[in-house]
């Protein structure tokens, strides 16, 4: 499995390398004040399981959990995007249809499961079955959080990618 950020020089980025310092440090604090019933901020994810019960090296173990990684950083937009559209139907009092943002959900999960990643688990079922749209957006915050979390190098490169591509 290639890893797509080996080897590529992105031109530093102080400002998003300022905003993920601030996810890191202030990132246990939000969980602890917005989604404090979860039980989450002061998770810390262990690769020993998921090298144990899936019989996986480590290494590899490493790079999947950076093609999660990768993932939800872009999966983050689109469940944004969803929760945006939602919240017009709701003022244009139409029916709220979930089933993009749950779907999305439940495809993240079963990545977050077979890595044993237990936080981001807890916080994609809540956002499979809430229907609060702003708590909603409290969990995706959250797993934005969890994913910087896992390796803060990689969730940097992987923004600054995307921020690079968004400019062209």
């Amino acid at each position: 499995m290639n890893n797509p950020h080996k080897n590529k020089r992105l031109p530093e980025n102080a400002e998003l390398r300022g905003s993920i310092d601030l996810l890191l440090n202030e990132g246990d604090n939000f969980l602890k004040q917005s989604l404090g019933d979860l039980n989450v901020s002061n998770y810390r994810y262990d690769i020993s399981e998921a090298v144990d019960e899936l019989c996986l090296d480590g290494e590899i173990i490493r790079q999947l959990i950076e093609d999660y990684i990768i993932q939800i950083l872009k999966s983050k937009i689109t469940f944004y995007k969803y929760i945006q559209d939602l919240k017009k139907d709701e003022l244009e009092s139409r029916t709220l249809d979930y089933a993009s943002l749950r779907n999305l959900a439940h495809k993240n999960l079963g990545v977050a499961r077979n890595l044993r990643i237990k936080d981001a688990q807890k916080l994609l079922e809540v956002i499979m079955n809430e229907d609060d749209l702003d708590y909603i957006r409290l969990c995706i915050k959250a797993l934005e959080i969890s994913a910087v979390k896992l390796n803060p190098l990689c969730a940097y490169e992987t923004l600054n990618l995307m921020q690079v591509k968004n400019s062209l």
